[in-house]
């Protein structure tokens, strides 16, 4: 009797060269992985090295400074945070109400499809086309010179388009049986989609839309296209005793601007060692804060996947 568990059976032919193949791929993959990885850590470790020393509650509260060891982020910072505030409350009630209207109650015609196929290549448009955009449209023909509007509404425009697709994809993921069975008992379309399917897409929705802010945090050659400035001396946008003054708060929003990625890149050309450090402290400091936005998606998206 021929023992069973020694006969092994070879695959030969194109079998035998498909399975090689296979098995190859496996471990190239791994290999680019590996180095990819290896390089990005690389990156890390040497900024975190050369901008580590410069790290402190002085450096994040100072103002820029010809003298290295003066020189702060604190105009940086105050841009990024009415920056971003800017970009957020113009963008995404326009990207979630797109994507309710495809998904749900737009005609299935060519229209429609013209409308997909140019999100798609939207999203995919290098941000210097879209800096060359809002130069044209908000800071020449609107009249909103180089502000922080300006800024705001060039960053909304890039990433719109993402946000549309991921918040399409979230509401595709909602089983079709909670719309059917709204509509069944008498719901109107709207109410199916308010009470049934946004609950639901919601955690696909904020991931993406977090998402899409990390990236509009570490943009910079949108903003260089439309006149971010390099050194301020002052606080850019409202202060607290504009909230109670609306015109105040306009006026505010109107003011000039820099970003944390503008400093750092003015910083970066500077051939003086110690403005490279202090371009490499400003990354850890951006790094730092696009993980917490990521960690943020993440808890989100569980909380909301758990209730």
């Amino acid at each position: 009797m021929v023992d069973s568990e020694s006969i092994r059976l070879r695959a030969g032919g194109a079998v035998a060269r498909r399975q090689l193949a296979s098995r190859a791929s496996r471990y190239v993959f791994l290999g680019a992985t590996v180095l990819g990885v290896s390089i990005l850590g690389f990156l890390a470790y040497d900024t975190i090295d050369s901008g580590a020393s410069r790290l402190s509650l002085d450096f994040l509260t100072n103002y820029p400074s010809r003298f290295a060891e003066k020189a702060g982020l604190r105009p940086a910072m105050f841009g990024t945070f009415w920056l971003m505030l800017i970009t957020l409350f113009s963008s995404i009630p326009i990207a979630i109400g797109t994507a309710i209207w495809i998904e749900e109650f737009a005609p299935r015609n060519r229209l429609l499809t013209i409308v997909k196929v140019n999100l798609a290549n939207l999203a995919g448009v290098p941000s210097i086309i879209y800096g060359i955009l809002g130069l044209t449209i908000f800071v020449r023909f609107s009249g909103m010179d180089r502000s922080l509007l300006a800024g705001g509404f060039t960053l909304a425009l890039m990433i719109i388009p993402m946000t549309v697709i991921a918040s399409q994809e979230a509401i595709r993921q909602v089983p079709p049986s909670l719309r059917d069975g709204a509509l069944a008992l008498g719901a109107t379309r709207w109410q199916a989609v308010r009470h049934n399917v946004l609950p639901n897409a919601i955690p696909g929705i904020m991931t993406g839309t977090i998402l899409a802010i990390s990236r509009a945090v570490g943009e910079t050659a949108a903003l260089l296209m439309i006149g971010g400035f390099t050194f301020i001396h002052f606080e850019p946008g409202p202060n607290l005793a504009d909230f109670a003054d609306p015109s105040g708060f306009w006026a505010g929003l109107q003011e000039s601007f820099t970003v944390i990625p503008i400093q750092i890149y003015a910083w970066s050309i500077d051939s003086r060692r110690e403005f490279q450090a202090n371009a490499s402290a400003a990354i850890i400091v951006l790094m730092v804060g696009v993980m917490a936005l990521n960690l943020l998606a993440a808890v989100i998206r569980e909380r909301f996947r758990r209730n």
